[in-house]
This record gives C-alpha cells, sequence and structure tokens, in this order.
C-alpha cells in the first residue's frame, strides 16, 4: 500500500513538473512572439524567420519586382509632411501631388513594411489616374514615432488624423478614399467605425485581417504550429499594457456592422499570412455600399501584380461610383 502511495506521489509529482515547465515554456515563446509582433525593434534572431511567420513561399521574380516598384517610388519627388498623432506620437507621411487632381488617397502600409514596398507596384496607376497621394508611414515602424504597433487598432486613429489633415491642408472638396494593405487594410477598415470626415468617401482594403486576436491565432495554429489556447491570455495581457488598454479583440466586423461609408475588399486566394477568409467575413458583415474582388493564385499582397487588369477595372468601377 505504502509502495503504491509512493508511486502515485512520484508520478503525481513528474506530470506537476511537466505542466509548470510547458506553462513557463508558453509563457516565454509568447513572451518573445509578442515583442516580435509589436516592438519597434525585431529580436534579431527574427529577421531571417519573416517566412516562416507569413507562411508565404519566397518568389525571387516577385521580390525583384517589388524591390525595383519600391525604388522607384522612394527616388520620385514627395513632400514630407509630419502631424501628432491622436496622442502626441510623431507621424511622418509623403504627399505626392498629381495634375488636375480628381481624388486624394491615404495609403496605410503594412506590418514591418514601408510605403514604398507596399505601394511600389500600383502607385503609377494611382499617378496616372488623378490621385494626389498620401503615403502614411504606421506609428512604430520607420520615420514615425511610437514604441509599439498596434496591429490597426490604434493606427485607425492615426488614419483619422490623417484624413483631418488632408481635408483642411489639401481640399476640403475632393474625395478622399482611405487605401490600405495588410495591416495597413485592417487600419482603414477599422477607421470606418470612426467620424470620418465628410469627404472621405470610400475605403480600399487589399488582405487585411480581421483582429490582432484572430490573426494571432491563425499565425500561430497555422504558421508557428504553437497552440494559441495555452498563449492567449498571455498575449492579451501584453498587447494590451503596451497598446495602453486598447482591446485586443478590437474588430473590423463591429467597424463594418456600423459604418455607411463605402468599401471595396481586396484579397488573394492563396495568402498564406492573413486567409481570404477574413475578407469573405468583413464582406458580409459589411452594411454599407460594397464591393469584393478575390483574384485566385494571388499571395499575400500580391493582387495586383497577379491580375493587373482586374485590379485597375475594379478600382476604377469604385471610383466612378462614389467619387
Amino acid at each position: 500500500m505504502n509502495i503504491s502511495k509512493k508511486k502515485i506521489a512520484r508520478t503525481s509529482g513528474a506530470l506537476l513538473a511537466t505542466s509548470a515547465l510547458a506553462g513557463t515554456t508558453a509563457f516565454l515563446t509568447t513572451r518573445f512572439l509578442v515583442k516580435t509582433a509589436l516592438n519597434r525593434e525585431s529580436p534579431k534572431i527574427m529577421e531571417k524567420a519573416g517566412n516562416l511567420i507569413s507562411g508565404s513561399l519566397v518568389d525571387e521574380e516577385i521580390l525583384r519586382q517589388q524591390k525595383e516598384a519600391a525604388d522607384r517610388l522612394a527616388a520620385v519627388e514627395t513632400e514630407s509632411v509630419e502631424i501628432k498623432g491622436y496622442d502626441g506620437v510623431k507621424l511622418a507621411g509623403h504627399w505626392y501631388p498629381c495634375e488636375a487632381p480628381q481624388r486624394i488617397i491615404i495609403a496605410m502600409h503594412g506590418w514591418r513594411s514601408s510605403w514604398c514596398n507596399d505601394f511600389g507596384l500600383v502607385s503609377d496607376f494611382l499617378h496616372e489616374n488623378h490621385c494626389g497621394v498620401l503615403f502614411a508611414e504606421q506609428r512604430g515602424q520607420n520615420n514615425s514615432g511610437g514604441d509599439y504597433m498596434g496591429f490597426g487598432v490604434t493606427e485607425r486613429y492615426d488614419c483619422l488624423e490623417w484624413a483631418r489633415w488632408a481635408a483642411e491642408n489639401i481640399s476640403s472638396d475632393l474625395p478622399i478614399y482611405l487605401c490600405g494593405v495588410s495591416m495597413g487594410a485592417t487600419t482603414v477598415l477599422m477607421a470606418a467605425g470612426l467620424n470620418l470626415p465628410k469627404n472621405v468617401h470610400g475605403i480600399m482594403a487589399d488582405c487585411g485581417f480581421t483582429s490582432p486576436d484572430e490573426i494571432w491565432r491563425h499565425i500561430a495554429n497555422n504558421n508557428l504550429h504553437l497552440a494559441y489556447h495555452l498563449r492567449r491570455a498571455v498575449a492579451r495581457s501584453i498587447y494590451e499594457r503596451k497598446n495602453e488598454a486598447c482591446k485586443f479583440d478590437c474588430s473590423t466586423l463591429d467597424a463594418l456592422r456600423t459604418s455607411r461609408t463605402p468599401v471595396m475588399l481586396i484579397h488573394g486566394t492563396e495568402d498564406h499570412f492573413v486567409p481570404v477568409e477574413m475578407t469573405y467575413q468583413n464582406y458580409i458583415a459589411c452594411i454599407a455600399p460594397k464591393r469584393l474582388l478575390i483574384v485566385p493564385g494571388a499571395d499575400h499582397g500580391m493582387s495586383y501584380l497577379i491580375d493587373r487588369n482586374g485590379y485597375e477595372a475594379c478600382v476604377k468601377s469604385f471610383w466612378k461610383d462614389f467619387d
């Protein structure tokens, strides 16, 4: 009897130790991954792990075209603009005017990216179609201030400030379109739920996710093969502390269920970073006039490159209807 009790005690102790170790490991890996997601400076060890997180396949030809386009846009003469965000953080932007402007585009780039990288491919199309473009630099990245990224939740207020700046300093009459790619798309969709200037006529969102919570769930479970349910509480706590209690589960779906601003949603079917199902969810939730472009075979942010004609036709139709 005593031997059995000792065996049970040893077994129980081993199980408790294993459980404690698993819990500690989950906490440490979660803290590291949240740091990778939010902090301005990514841990050095993650610099070569971008494709692991995104799940995207490396296509050297696509990367070459993207880099060449980014370099061309970076070389264009633009006016540097600086404003303050809702919380006083410095926000940097680049105003690219055009002759005989018909509309203003406010372009928000994605996570750990840049305005040149995300809009280099489409910038000529925008310029040739009489769009003055304000390329914003997202907080916590590049030349804008801020120590952390908010995955669209904090950035939506920055987008609102840029829209106000454009209405006050460029034109109060020209239609304004909020345009974003990836996290930038989530930013502009979340901004739909705010009190936007009256001349914001539409929102164009390419491969946006629905919330920090849901995109982290997808990446943890599907790309990193980590059990998200073991890590969610820790991730949420760190996120809300660093972003001053902004809600981790704040969702584009809530914004789109109340907004009357027309929306154009774009997504590629082979997106491994942000699943196309999230754009379908956004489309269903949206009660405003809406358009949907799904591009077969396009990976994350590659819809314009894969189906340039279809993309341009859809955008022109959107402008025609809502200018």
